[in-house]
C-alpha cells in the first residue's frame, strides 16, 4: 500500500470528532487504537472494492456511496471530500456520477445492482436487480457520467 494512502487514511481517522475528543480528554492510547482500527477497516474496504465484480462508487446530491455487495460505506460529502471513495476510484473501481441526472423519478425507478452477481430474469419493477454493466447503461442514458467503465469497448 502506498504511503500517501496510509497517510491520508490516518489523518482522516484522527480528524473524527470522537477521536479528537478522546485526545482532548487525555485518552490518547484509546484514540490511537480506534484510529488504527479505522484505518485497517478502510483498507479492507479498498481491497473489497478492488476484487468484488459489482463494487462501484456513486456520487449524487445526497452524498457519496461505495457499494461493496452486502456492505455500503457512505458520506454526505461529495467524492472530492471522501478520501476513501476517491482512492477506490483511483484504484479502478467504477464511478457513477449522478449529479448531472435531472430526472430523479426515472433514476429512483431503476433496478438495483445485484449484490452477488446473480441477476433477476425480469429486470423491471421494485426490488429487481441487474448486473453492474446493465445498470451503468441505464443510468448513463439518464445523463450520468461514468469513470472506470467496466463494460467492454464497443467499436462503432
Amino acid at each position: 500500500m502506498q504511503t500517501g494512502v496510509l497517510r491520508v487514511l490516518r489523518a482522516t481517522a484522527a480528524s473524527w470528532w470522537r477521536h479528537r475528543d478522546l485526545r482532548r480528554t487525555g485518552q490518547t492510547l484509546l484514540a490511537q487504537r480506534l484510529e488504527r482500527q479505522t484505518v485497517l477497516r478502510d483498507l479492507g474496504y479498498l481491497r473489497q472494492a478492488a476484487k468484488l465484480p459489482n463494487a462501484h462508487v456513486i456520487c449524487g446530491e445526497g452524498g457519496t456511496f461505495i457499494h461493496l455487495g452486502l456492505t455500503t460505506v457512505s458520506s454526505f460529502a461529495p467524492i472530492e471530500r471522501f478520501p476513501l471513495a476517491a482512492f477506490a476510484v483511483a484504484r479502478g473501481t467504477p464511478f457513477i456520477d449522478i449529479r448531472p441526472v435531472t430526472d430523479v423519478i426515472a433514476f429512483a425507478n431503476l433496478p438495483r445492482v445485484a449484490r452477488n452477481g446473480s441477476v433477476d430474469p425480469d429486470s423491471s419493477g421494485p426490488g429487481k436487480s441487474v448486473s453492474l454493466t446493465t445498470y451503468i447503461h441505464m443510468v448513463e442514458a439518464l445523463g450520468a457520467r461514468i469513470a472506470n467503465d467496466p463494460r467492454p469497448c464497443r467499436s462503432t
